[in-house]
């Protein structure tokens, strides 16, 4: 049996929600990750996903200009990382120079790859669709990468960013 409830009531039972780190480079060349907790598949043939972004975050112009972005899974060991992407603006920050996060050059787009997350996806810009106050932004997985160690994904586990693995 179901009770009506208002909707920020609601959305609190969303949690574990699953992380990625997008990451695009910008018009300086610069590779600007972000963490994001709005993802999902949204085609099998051909292989497609999307994230959401706020339309205040600079990741914004990045996705646009390079009409192409990874998105990582980052693994459990990474939650200082996805904090710190989520917390800066590359808009005054070149996040990859201010912390230390291994990285790899991607092998299909002008990007990189997170080196230590559970899986890293290619994703060239398909198309973009406004969403109240987020951009959706769906790319086309064009290289798809896993890691060659077993790693747990990182997950928000529950308000006010706290971060880990559900048990």
């Amino acid at each position: 049996m179901q009770k009506q409830t208002e909707y920020s009531d609601a959305v609190r039972t969303k949690y574990p929600e699953q992380v990625v780190i997008a990451i695009a480079k910008d018009k300086a060349g610069r590779a600007n990750p972000v963490t994001l907790g709005w993802t999902m598949i949204v085609s099998g043939n051909p292989p497609m996903m999307a994230i959401a972004v706020a339309k205040k975050h600079y990741s914004i112009e990045a996705i646009t200009h390079s009409k192409s972005f990874t998105i990582a899974f980052p693994s459990s060991d990474m939650a200082d990382a996805a904090l710190f992407f989520g917390s800066k603006s590359g808009r005054n920050t070149d996040k990859f120079a201010e912390f230390d996060c291994k990285t790899e050059p991607a092998k299909s787009i002008d990007s990189v790859l997170l080196s230590d997350a559970v899986a890293n996806f290619e994703c060239t810009l398909e198309s973009q669709i406004p969403a109240g106050d987020h951009i959706i932004f769906v790319g086309k997985v064009v290289s798809s990468h896993i890691n060659i160690e077993p790693k747990k994904r990182l997950y928000t586990t529950g308000p006010g960013h706290k971060l880990g693995s559900p048990s």
